[in-house]
């Protein structure tokens, strides 16, 4: 059924004044917030289909999703009670002529599939293959049904780029993909053509055929240049956000600290090591900031090893020197402890006051009048009286924090200077993008003693060479991690957990103590595991990823990773931090007994770099930012063009346009209010990170 558009209709024009819609139809797209002309055209594709040429059926599995053309030569619903199923056999179809490839596809408590798909259906089907029972499997693949009709006429379900939408419930992807070319080829419709505004011009070029060819791209050239029209415009929305936020925060006058360094220079003193250039600049960017009026907000970035707590500490120094509070706050107690232990050690005999809180446990300062160093985790939000004065605020791990507990944390202090650090490398795209209203100090070297980590991939090595080689580490009186992706056994998922693996690694080395770490123990019992291992009461470590961060055992050398397909690459390289804190060569495992190429290809990257910036642009490439950074603060979880988040020529640009909004117009009240509405509420409201 074809779409009848008015002959007059703009951005606004409403959909359920089209004719032609079904009442069903209009109420499934107001469900999914598309109320208007401009909002359906603004849905864009999440993928496209090249139906020009399909895949070739595989006859093994597919790392990556694969788009076969064919016919079902049996469709039928099996299994019982909770396993029933819906399947078909599809069998190749790409050269007109069904083939000798066959691919089964399933659908699980799907029962409507049997009205879909039947016997004698030509199809279109995508998804990753795998291999059951001897069989080629897709489960439930996206799936379209080809008309007879579209066989030999060109249409826009086939012989073409196909854009392949989210899916809106109520109305099929075909009906959707026919609205919506009808209304797009509306927007091209010379002099009546709807207005398409957005309320700023960031791209010369005809907004209208750039809606267009980002949903229907007549080849893959024009279409990239289409959606990288409205990258911009997505990107110039976020960069607005950030430059609002931080011409904000400027506008207030904060507090002037460290013009007194005696603590520095006597906790220069005392260290048995000289710190490294990149420290010693970021620490000279931090006091230039703090004894500015306006208040400092800047991100202390580096690899992990590179020294953060240091800069953290000198930094801590001075405020405590100008008779200001600090506060370290950490996402975990095992971080926080580890934090206040290293604290302790080189801070206490300067005569430091430091106070410990975490949700267990709790550490006074002897005098508990005079400025304070308080660390802990978001247990530092729930003490009103805890501060007197909080001048400067550390937020270790931002990322792991949400914006209400950063701020809460702020809000204690009469605008204090605030430092955020991450052991994450962001990539540059990233940082410009969500730390945008920071200032930055990288750390870009580490210090000097460290030993090297080898790292080496492994697939399906024999248990007993995996035993010895931890034998061996252990007889020369190092200790090892063994990290598990799993805590306990699922159905769901293949993987060895890491209670099972405790059990089989305490019998394969005897004697020797076997600690298990996870997120389920009870804080006390994670205490005492990690005291065990620091001591090296214990030896061997079984454990999850909660060591990631905050864990700091310099005679720990090797740290072998099961199953590491399951981890990030970004998160690997953290765990690989855990190893080399020492002067002795280190040894980083990778096992898997993935057969995916792609998952081969990942977990090359880190035999190959130790470079964990270069590790971060390869996991952004991969996993998208949402994950990279992980978690859904960022605001990039749902952008719909994160494709072009790598692009730091798109970034910068977006940038220039709104540092011009903000030059021209610092209020947006006057010849950009327009722009307003484009701030969010949260940074309306927010002061600081």
């Amino acid at each position: 059924m074809k779409i009848e558009v008015p002959s007059v209709i703009t951005g606004q024009t409403e959909l359920n004044t089209l004719p032609d819609l079904s009442a069903k139809e209009v109420q499934a797209l107001h469900s999914a917030d598309l109320l208007t002309v401009a909002d359906l055209v603004s849905y864009f594709p999440k993928r496209y289909e090249d139906r020009r040429q399909f895949d070739r059926f595989p006859n093994q599995p597919t790392a990556k999703a694969v788009c076969l053309i064919g016919g079902v030569i049996d469709a039928r619903t099996k299994g019982f009670g909770k396993t029933r199923f819906y399947e078909a056999i599809v069998m190749d179809g790409s050269g007109g002529v069904f083939g000798s490839g066959k691919i089964t596809c399933r659908w699980f408590n799907m029962p409507y599939m049997s009205k879909v798909i039947a016997a004698g259906h030509q199809v279109i089907a995508y998804g990753k293959v795998k291999e059951a029972s001897g069989r080629l499997i897709i489960d439930h693949p996206e799936i379209e049904v080809i008309r007879e009709d579209e066989e030999e006429a060109e249409t826009i379900h086939l012989n073409r780029i196909v854009p392949i939408y989210k899916n809106i419930s109520g109305i099929n992807r075909r009906r959707l993909r026919e609205i919506i070319h009808r209304v797009a080829t509306a927007c091209l419709g010379g002099d009546e053509a709807p207005a398409l505004p957005f309320p700023y011009e960031v791209c010369g070029t005809d907004r209208a055929k750039d809606v267009f060819e980002t949903h229907f791209p007549g080849s893959e050239e024009s279409g990239k240049i289409a959606r990288r029209r409205f990258a911009l415009e997505a990107f110039f929305v976020l960069q607005l956000n950030v430059v609002w936020q931080r011409t904000r925060y400027l506008s207030h006058n904060g507090r002037v600290l460290g013009k007194k360094t005696t603590l520095l220079k006597a906790f220069y003193e005392s260290l048995p090591f000289d710190l490294t250039g990149a420290q010693k600049r970021s620490i000279k960017e931090i006091l230039a900031d703090m004894r500015s009026e306006r208040p400092m907000n800047r991100l202390l970035q580096g690899d992990v090893g590179a020294g953060k707590t240091f800069v953290a500490m000198a930094s801590m120094l001075l405020a405590i020197d100008s008779g200001a509070d600090a506060a370290l706050m950490a996402p975990t107690q095992i971080l926080a402890e580890q934090h206040f232990l290293t604290f302790q050690k080189w801070l206490s005999p300067l005569g430091v006051n430091l106070v410990l809180r975490t949700s267990s446990r709790r550490e006074e300062a002897v005098d508990s009048h005079g400025p304070t160093i308080f660390i802990g985790t978001h247990a530092l939000l729930y003490d009103p009286e805890l501060f007197s004065d909080l001048g400067f605020v550390v937020i270790d791990e931002q990322h792991k924090f949400g914006v209400v507990q950063r701020a809460s944390l702020i809000r204690q202090g009469t605008l204090p200077d605030v430092l955020v650090m991450t052991a994450t490398p962001i990539p540059r795209t990233l940082t410009m993008t969500v730390y945008g209203d920071l200032d930055v100090s990288l750390l870009d070297e580490k210090p000097a003693g460290r030993g090297k980590i080898v790292t080496a991939l492994r697939n399906k090595p024999k248990q007993k060479d995996i035993t010895d080689f931890v034998k061996a580490q252990l007889a020369e009186g190092r200790q090892a991690y063994l990290v598990y992706p799993l805590v306990e056994e699922s159905e769901s998922i293949k993987a060895e957990s890491a209670i099972l693996a405790h059990g089989k690694w305490q019998k394969r080395l005897g004697a020797e103590k076997v600690g298990l770490l996870h997120g389920k123990l009870r804080p006390e019992e994670k205490d005492s595991v990690m005291e065990d291992f620091r001591s090296g009461n214990t030896k061997v470590l079984v454990c999850t990823s909660i060591i990631e961060v905050g864990v700091d055992v310099p005679n720990a050398n090797l740290l072998i990773l099961h199953h590491a397909e399951r981890f990030g690459l970004a998160q690997i390289h953290q765990l690989r931090g855990r190893i080399g804190r020492g002067e002795h060569k280190s040894y980083c495992i990778l096992l898997t007994d993935s057969k995916l190429p792609e998952a081969i290809e990942k977990l090359s990257v880190l035999e190959k770099s130790n470079d964990g910036f270069e590790i971060a642009e390869a996991d952004l490439q991969l996993r998208g930012p949402g994950d990279v950074l992980g978690t859904a603060q960022s605001g990039l979880t749902d952008l719909r063009f994160a494709d072009f988040i790598t692009d730091t020529d798109l970034i910068r640009e977006a940038r220039a346009l709104a540092d011009n909004v903000f030059r021209e117009d610092p209020t947006l009240t006057q010849a950009h209010r327009l722009l307003r509405p484009l701030i969010s509420q949260n940074h309306e409201t927010q002061g600081a990170h």
